[in-house]
């Protein structure tokens, strides 16, 4: 399990980003101070909307990306907002941080006196891609040059939607380098590459990110031509979306616990060793994002892992260790299969159940994660069968890529255990 950021030393992206924000926030917040609030009214409306946006929220559930959406979309709309009812607004980029910054710590207020946490690492990405988006958008639309590019007709529209790409490619670097930071904390083993966890932040944009940006532009636009009563109405369509979002993450959260305790039953019933499936789905997890494998294909490796020997409760008598690869050919399909059906039966999908189903196959047959399974499985085994150490496991593994392992499979699980220090699979 990962630590949490405050439970130790932070890591140096986590400064580099807070330390960022927090640098960017203190000159906007100075820059307001002196040159005095412009348009307090609108300043007032996208203050509120932020603030109500993070008080709404109750805690990022697992999987979540985004748990204030409303409050991302308020904060988007005020940086992109260029008029209001067909006025210039004179608000400029420092003041939009300062806004959302002051937004932000005032609904932080009675989340702490409530006792619920609040995420200093969410606060200062939203500071740090607010203000981009911010510098990227009022300079040019205040100076004229966006109206001599893009016209003041139905192009227009391009204008903003192309500084919220830009600006969603920007909040996914920091949130990448925060995700590996995280991932430190379960071991070097356990660190995926950044290039993966920066291409899972901007395949994740495709979701609510996208009804986040769309909502910020069209709120502006609308503020833009109705005035300061535009959000209140075009912002509802996304708190639909937030609700629609929780119930499909709560769903997630409870078919990932129902595998997880599905799991500890083949440990329970002494069919396993214990810690087997757990410490197949977290290196086999590693091995894949050292393959390349992301988002859902990722997710999918992950929960195929956890229930790879839930077909061995068929079995009158347990196999020594709960390596199956000892029982002839027949045998080791018919648990398979029987295994698979069972993960159909828990809503894991029928992804997760095929890798179960292909493990008896031979891995020229199989997907890449019924490999990295096979492959993550038999280590496991070899290291809890004593055989002379993780290294002495791999050589053997080593020796199996003509037949039983792929090679590609077990040169990338020797990497996630060079820079784990080969730590035996069975340790704690």
């Amino acid at each position: 399990m990962r630590a949490p950021y405050g439970s130790g030393p932070l890591a140096p992206a986590v400064l580099a980003v807070r330390g960022a924000a927090l640098l960017l926030a203190l000159v906007a917040l100075a820059h307001t101070s002196v040159r005095g609030l412009a348009e307090p009214g609108l300043a007032l409306v996208f203050g509120l909307l932020v603030a109500a946006g993070e008080l709404v929220r109750r805690g990022a559930a697992a999987g979540e990306r985004e748990p204030a959406p409303l409050a991302a979309a308020g904060a988007l709309a005020y940086a992109l907002l260029g008029d209001s009812a067909g006025r210039p607004t004179t608000h400029g980029a420092l003041q939009v941080i300062a806004v959302v910054v002051v937004a932000q710590a005032l609904a932080a207020v009675p989340r702490r006196a409530c006792g619920r946490r609040t995420d200093a690492d969410r606060a200062a990405r939203r500071t740090l891609t607010v203000g981009f988006a911010a510098v990227c958008f009022q300079p040019l639309y205040a100076s004229g040059q966006a109206e001599r590019w893009f016209g003041d007709g139905p192009w227009f529209p391009l204008f903003p939607l192309t500084v919220l790409a830009l600006t969603a490619l920007c909040d996914a670097v920091p949130a990448a380098l925060l995700a590996r930071s995280a991932a430190l904390a379960g071991g070097p083993g356990a660190l995926p590459p950044y290039g993966s966890l920066l291409v899972d932040e901007v395949r994740a944009l495709a979701g609510t990110g996208v009804a986040i940006g769309a909502t910020g532009v069209v709120t502006a636009l609308g503020v833009a031509v109705a005035g300061p009563w535009a959000p209140a109405v075009l912002c509802g369509p996304l708190l639909l979306t937030q609700v629609s979002a929780r119930r499909y993450t709560a769903v997630r959260t409870t078919c990932g616990q129902t595998m997880a305790s599905l799991a500890r039953a083949t440990e329970i019933a002494g069919y396993t060793p214990p810690g087997h499936a757990r410490r197949v789905a977290a290196l086999a997890t590693a091995v894949g994002r050292e393959l390349g494998l992301t988002g859902p294909r990722l997710t999918v490796l992950e929960h195929a892992a956890l229930m790879h020997d839930i077909g061995q409760l068929s079995l009158l008598d347990p196999v020594a260790d709960g390596a199956t690869a000892r029982l002839p050919a027949a045998e080791q399909r018919r648990i398979a299969l029987l295994g698979g059906a069972v993960v159909r039966r828990t809503g894991a999908g029928p992804e997760v159940a095929a890798v179960v189903e292909q493990q008896a196959d031979p891995y020229r047959e199989q997907p890449l994660a019924a490999r990295i399974v096979r492959t993550v499985n038999a280590y496991d085994d070899l290291c809890g069968a004593s055989v002379g150490g993780p290294l002495r496991a791999l050589e053997q593994l080593r020796l199996g890529t003509g037949h039983d392992h792929q090679p590609q499979v077990v040169e990338a699980l020797g990497r996630v255990l060079a820079r784990g220090g080969l730590t035996p699979a069975g340790a704690g």
